[in-house]
């Protein structure tokens, strides 16, 4: 069921949502939380249909905040407030109410969401594009018990992360880190079976990935070695190497779902490594809503580099 609502207010909007939750007869105790996305017309669709997908794992209130840019100058001192409710088979498994602020309401759109948050329930904000230099401290984000990010997206993925680790507070989290618990998953698992020190690490990615970028970070955080950033042609995280006294532990994914894990004195096996959905990383981010002292840790440190190689001279015959 949609329902359309022009030059509304939160209070009609609740009413709006209560009405097509009885026309169909669905109750709303089986919501866990409110998710809010905060994005443009240009990514309200991908985003909100990741965000449906996830909702049948974890069944949400959706609110989709798009800020209307104005034309004239006349328009920029409108205030107006259009939403659309949609609840039952429209909204996944909970409930979803986009809304379009015009105008000055843009600049509060703090005062439209809080009347809408399920009550008792945890609230977690979502800047699936361009996000604030501070999440904790925007008005949308400081409602959050968790905001997400995502460096991937925007023009400078690194220039981002180094916003993200001035201005990190507990709560914080980004896509370009989720993306990497299957290969930490793989490698904490590796290292377990080789029981071996590391005393050097590699990556290996397309060129500014800010997924490699954290994974580097991590290895300097963890291992405390000096880390080696690998360009390749992609996509995204090709290879990850772990050097030990006995051998070099690998793990590789040129391209494809399927990687190779190489352990020395081992026989090498095939692993499942597919690149994932938004919608499994926005699924795996709901589960927890407590700080990721690990994330946090891995975007503060600082890598490494190896030394540079000397190169080898040869002596003169004169020399000799």
């Amino acid at each position: 069921m949609k329902i359309d609502l022009t030059d509304t207010t939160s209070s009609k909007i609740n009413k709006a949502i209560l009405s097509g939750r009885r026309s169909i007869g669905m109750p709303a105790v089986g919501m866990v939380l409110t998710l809010v996305i905060v994005t443009d017309e240009e990514n309200a669709y991908d985003s909100l249909k990741a965000a449906n997908e996830a909702s049948h794992e974890h069944p949400s209130r959706t609110l989709v905040v798009i800020k209307r840019h104005a034309r004239s100058p006349r328009e920029r001192h409108e205030a107006r407030l259009d939403a659309e409710v949609r609840v039952g088979s429209d909204a996944g498994a909970g409930e979803t109410v986009l809304l379009r602020l015009h105008g000055e309401l843009g600049a509060r759109a703090d005062s439209v969401v809080l009347p809408l948050l399920l009550p008792d329930a945890p609230v977690v904000v979502w800047w699936p594009v361009d996000a604030p230099e501070v999440p904790s401290k925007d008005p949308l984000g400081s409602l959050a018990q968790r905001r997400i990010t995502d460096a991937y997206a925007v023009e400078d993925p690194l220039a981002a992360l180094a916003a993200r680790a001035a201005s990190y507070a507990p709560g914080d989290t980004d896509l370009a880190w989720t993306r990497l618990t299957p290969w930490r998953s793989m490698l904490a698992a590796a290292l377990d079976q080789a029981r071996a020190t590391v005393i050097s690490a590699a990556v290996e990615s397309e060129a500014d990935n800010p997924s490699a970028e954290l994974l580097a970070r991590w290895f300097a955080d963890r291992l405390r070695v000096p880390v080696e950033q690998v360009v390749t042609e992609g996509p995204v995280v090709t290879a990850v190497r772990l050097g030990t006294p006995d051998g070099e532990i690998r793990i590789d994914r040129p391209e494809g779902p399927v990687a190779r894990l190489v352990i020395p004195g081992q026989p090498s096996r095939v692993l499942a490594l597919k690149v994932r959905t938004t919608a499994e990383l926005i699924a795996e981010e709901l589960r927890r809503l407590d700080p990721d002292e690990i994330y946090a840790s891995a975007l503060r440190a600082q890598i490494t580099p190896p030394p540079p190689v000397q190169p080898v001279t040869e002596p003169s015959p004169a020399a000799s």
